[in-house]
């Protein structure tokens, strides 16, 4: 087993299904004490089976990661049993419906808001004071939405460019600490969410085939670089948002000749 996190603690929200799960998955195989926190008790089972049979630690607590009593509940736990923390990847989120701006439900607005830019509020809210005393590292869980604004899922990208924003404030203030804070912006990955995303925007579906990688990506791709990001070999990265799109935000037109003649 890779002990690259040996006896590092490390807590993930989102950890039930997609991404959440296989960085779960990635950093109990290299030796971290895992806590995963969501609102699907039997995903965070499923991921809880999975990392046993693999030989790793993963304790889970369902939680509302939008609603501040749970969060704080959440990092109590991590404190009474650990006494400390080492990484925090706050990575749960939600898609939301697909509506135009003049006809989005102002309470779906604000759900969206509560679970992708609160949610990321709150953890770092309670995990700061904890992580700060020995040193770590913090990823949150962006999108490429937060450097586009991709049609009828406006709260998403509003929540989203909120991350960005958030954590760039959150690694000024902290690096004095001794706490590195980035974000991950996953760009299409075969995830319950981007389903659901895709069922609601044909064009969003269609796009997949568009992207200069010629596919979405797996969700164990994105949990590498959000590995990579808490890892020491990121060890002079701060403020940063990760890229991880398989090209969707290279812009400009296609080519279809041949590429050696440029």
């Amino acid at each position: 087993m890779n002990d690259e996190m040996d006896n590092k603690i490390v807590l993930l929200t989102g950890a039930a299904s997609g991404i959440g799960r296989a960085a779960a998955r990635l950093f109990a195989e290299a030796g971290a004490t895992v806590y995963g926190a969501d609102l699907d008790k039997d995903g965070l089972r499923r991921t809880e089976e999975l990392i046993k049979d693999d030989g790793g630690t993963f304790y889970s607590r369902r939680t509302d990661v939008s609603g501040e009593r749970d969060v704080r509940e959440l990092l109590a736990q991590v404190e009474a049993e650990q006494g400390r923390l080492d990484i925090a990847c706050n990575n749960a989120g939600m898609v939301g419906p697909t509506s135009l701006v003049e006809d989005y439900p102002t309470e779906e607005f604000d759900r969206v808001v509560a679970v992708n830019l609160r949610s990321i509020f709150l953890g770092m809210k309670y995990e700061l004071p904890l992580i700060k005393r020995t040193g770590g590292v913090i990823c949150n869980s962006a999108s490429v939405a937060a450097l586009s604004g991709p049609g009828g899922l406006s709260a998403y990208a509003a929540s989203k460019h909120g991350v960005y924003g958030l954590t760039r404030s959150a690694a000024h203030e902290y690096a004095g600490a001794g706490v590195r804070i980035n974000a991950i912006a996953p760009g299409r990955t075969d995830t319950p969410m981007a389903a659901q995303a895709a069922r609601g925007n044909p064009a969003f579906a269609a796009e997949a085939h568009a992207l200069p990688a010629g596919r979405v990506a797996d969700p164990i791709e994105i949990a590498r670089a959000m590995f990579w990001l808490c890892s020491p070999a990121a060890g002079y990265v701060y403020g940063h948002m990760l890229v991880v799109d398989g090209g969707a935000t290279i812009g400009g037109p296609g080519f279809t000749g041949d590429a050696s003649s440029i």
